[in-house]
């Protein structure tokens, strides 16, 4: 089990195709690991086992047909419980939503089994996506395989969780400030926010729509290249959706170099809060693209030191008008219906007992930021912000080709540590929020430990939109030259459960 397990997803995949492995192997392997140690871990919220297994079955009689598999066929997946799996419970972490079955899949969802991709469950999240810990989940909190007292960030931790404790090779997150590459740097994973459009947001439960974007989690870049190829391009269901080719970013991932590359490191991403040990390792890694012959050059992008509180007007407002479906009549949890309150009744109690006190405040800071006379003091500006951060990036991607900051200010900090502070919550997606706001492409790559702690720090390659496939170029070339210095991937330092 333990060599099936530590396989990257191409190897897997090839193994399957080849008749080395089977796939109801590889998912056997994958389901005793979750059994084994998820308990401590908490990564997943539904593992469904007999679907995985029939998936799988399916894919070794496509074989033994003589059928041509996909490139990950029969390779298993761990899905964010964020998007809509027919006949599987999506809660998106709430207990308003505890016990739904949705009677449709998301286009990712679609496409995944489409790929042949075996899904082996749901994945912990913060409620609605809203939190950078995964402490906001209202089933529990998930622990970082590196250190289970140490959060694996938010809100995708259930998803980095799953690929750092080897329960999946592969797994699906979303990234609307940065739920994507945040958990990525503190588990030592690779995570990868597409374009925003190009994967559908069709089936996946809002938070944010003009933000929230899906995308894949790996192990490897490759991985994730292969992933994204997957589960990116136009869906007509999706009005935000880009009708464009998608990149190519597993041709990028093959063959990762950044010689004669221009690569920017913005001023404004580093200074008071930065751990020493994530500047550290940053500083390294810009060296490191010298040697590998990139050209650095120094951006100066004042807005975004805006971006943080542009953020934090704009994804609650959104947020108080998505959420606003969810009223106890519909689907979901119901409180109060006893033939004694009335439907508006019925919907305050659904929402007291069924949404938690992150997402509360969120909608209550969203309708004020909408409320008439405060509109233009405060939503209206943070969008004049945002321009302005769009043009900062657009500025700098004359001068360079992508850019690279740390992915977080700091490590994996204690679960609890900051649960009674928002804003020390909010300052651990510093780096990450300005590219949502723009819609750029970005990823997380590991590139270290902090020497304090020993716990993973991510880099984070942003690329102009639509060009995604620069991310895997880059990142590819990064990663195989960190290898050959450390002498083996990162994530064989993760201490065993």
């Amino acid at each position: 089990m333990t060599d099936i397990i530590k396989l990257t997803a191409a190897e897997t995949a090839e193994k399957i195709a080849s008749g080395e492995l089977t796939a109801v192997e590889v998912t056997e392997a994958h389901l005793a690991r979750i059994e084994a140690v998820d308990e401590k871990v908490h990564a997943f919220l539904h593992v469904d086992r007999e679907g995985a297994l029939a998936q799988a079955r399916a894919v070794d009689e496509k074989r033994a047909r003589g059928e041509k598999l996909g490139p990950l066929a029969g390779v298993p997946l761990a899905l964010k419980d964020i998007f809509t799996t027919e006949g599987v419970p999506t809660t998106v972490g709430s207990k308003i939503l505890e016990g739904w079955i949705p009677p449709y899949d998301a286009t990712l969802t679609k496409r995944l089994k489409a790929a042949d991709v075996v899904i082996l469950g749901k994945t912990n999240m913060d409620e609605f996506a809203m939190g950078s810990s995964t402490e906001n989940s209202a089933y529990g909190p998930t622990g970082n395989p590196w250190d289970l007292t140490k959060i694996p960030g938010g809100s995708g931790g259930g998803s980095s969780a799953a690929l750092a404790s080897f329960q999946a090779p592969l797994a699906i997150g979303t990234d609307t400030g940065g739920s994507i590459r945040q958990p990525a740097a503190v588990t030592g994973t690779v995570g990868v926010k597409p374009t925003y459009g190009a994967v559908s947001r069709f089936g996946m439960v809002a938070f944010s729509s003009s933000l929230d974007q899906g995308g894949p989690c790996a192990r490897t870049v490759l991985d994730a290249a292969l992933l994204h190829e997957v589960i990116a391009g136009h869906d007509p269901l999706d009005s935000t959706s880009i009708d464009a080719p998608v990149p190519p970013v597993v041709e990028a991932a093959r063959n990762g170099s950044v010689e004669g590359m221009r690569v920017g490191v913005v001023k404004q991403f580093r200074g008071e809060g930065y751990q020493a040990g994530v500047i550290q390792r940053f500083d390294e890694s810009v060296e490191l693209l010298k040697e590998l012959g990139a050209e650095i050059v120094e951006l100066d992008c004042p807005s975004f030191d805006l971006a943080l509180s542009a953020y934090y007007l704009i994804a609650p407002s959104e947020c108080s008008s998505n959420l606003a479906r969810f009223d106890g009549l519909r689907y979901g949890l119901r409180t109060g219906d006893d033939g004694g309150h009335s439907a508006e009744e019925v919907t305050s109690l659904t929402r007291e007992a069924g949404f938690g006190p992150e997402v509360k405040r969120r909608i209550m800071l969203g309708t004020y930021a909408l409320s008439s006379g405060y509109y233009d003091a405060y939503y209206g500006s943070a969008q004049k912000v945002r321009t302005l951060i769009t043009r900062d990036f657009e500025k700098a991607f004359e001068q360079v080709d992508v850019i690279v900051s740390p992915t977080t200010p700091t490590t994996a900090f204690a679960i609890g540590e900051r649960a009674d502070d928002p804003m020390a919550m909010y300052l651990a997606d510093l780096c990450t929020i300005p590219t949502n706001l723009a819609g750029n492409a970005a990823m997380s790559l590991p590139c270290g430990l902090a020497p304090e702690d020993n716990l993973p720090v991510g880099l984070q390659i942003i690329a102009p939109a639509l060009k995604d496939d620069r991310l895997y170029k880059v990142g590819a070339a990064v990663e195989a030259a960190f290898v050959e210095k450390w002498g083996h991937p990162l994530l064989e330092e993760v201490p065993s459960l």
